[in-house]
């Protein structure tokens, strides 16, 4: 079995309830449920929740909440692999055989089906702990400096101030989409941005993350040019 998790707990803090806040129409996590259904990659689509009102919205759109997450994996400092692995560790409880988990973010209403699939299978091909997305920066790093304490600026590269910017590495960051995973990764904790990870590149274009309300302005500004290509 190939299974979706969307964690999405109740208690945001910066944009309250972000995870069910209607975004171009809909609650936000609808937008990843939805894409999770149209990719026909997944036998269960869970949703990972502490919040009454978010398990009524993801099972109207089609998801399932089959478990309350434990309050102790829903704080503020909880991070994504520990409530990834907890998903995984109740699903192995009922007996279902896993053979991939998939994380896709409540709050990622840009996500394309096309890197879904090729994700799951670029995953499949080799033997990877992680298929993720990433995309680009947009400037070079190693150019890229910062206001200094006394006023002024440093960079965090200085012997690249002369080299030219085709002459420096490619950097990439983490699109903070989803992130395929095999059950044994999750479980052990495996960081994602290793050696035994591999990016599936989205465009830039594509990539928003949502994280205070500036970042969900934007979004909403870019959303009918993003959402309503094919995907």
């Amino acid at each position: 079995m190939k299974i979706a998790v969307i964690p999405a707990r109740g208690g945001s803090k910066r944009i309250p309830r972000k995870n069910i806040k209607i975004f171009f129409g809909k609650p936000m996590i609808a937008w990843s449920i939805e894409k999770a259904i149209a990719s026909e990659l997944f036998d269960k689509i869970i949703v990972s929740t502490d919040d009454d009102e978010i398990t009524e919205i993801a099972t109207q759109y089609g998801a399932e909440v089959p478990f309350i997450r434990p309050a102790e994996l829903a704080n503020d400092y909880t991070g994504t692999t520990e409530v990834i692995a907890h998903a995984t560790q109740w699903f192995i409880d009922q007996g279902w055989q896993i053979s991939a988990v998939c994380c896709i973010y409540a709050t990622a209403p840009f996500i394309q089906v096309e890197a879904l699939r090729q994700a799951w299978q670029t995953l499949e091909s080799g033997n990877w702990a992680y298929a993720f997305s990433a995309t680009d920066f947009a400037a070079p790093i190693f150019r890229a400096f910062s206001e200094h304490p006394d006023g002024g600026i440093e960079m965090f590269f200085p012997e690249h101030f002369s080299t030219r910017s085709q002459d420096l590495p490619r950097a990439l960051h983490d699109a903070g989409q989803f992130y395929w995973g095999q059950p044994s990764a999750w479980l052990e904790n495996k960081r994602v941005f290793d050696r035994h990870s591999v990016p599936v590149l989205i465009p830039r274009w594509s990539v928003q993350d949502i994280d205070n309300e500036e970042d969900w302005i934007r979004a909403e500004m870019i959303a009918p040019m993003i959402i309503n290509r094919k995907s």
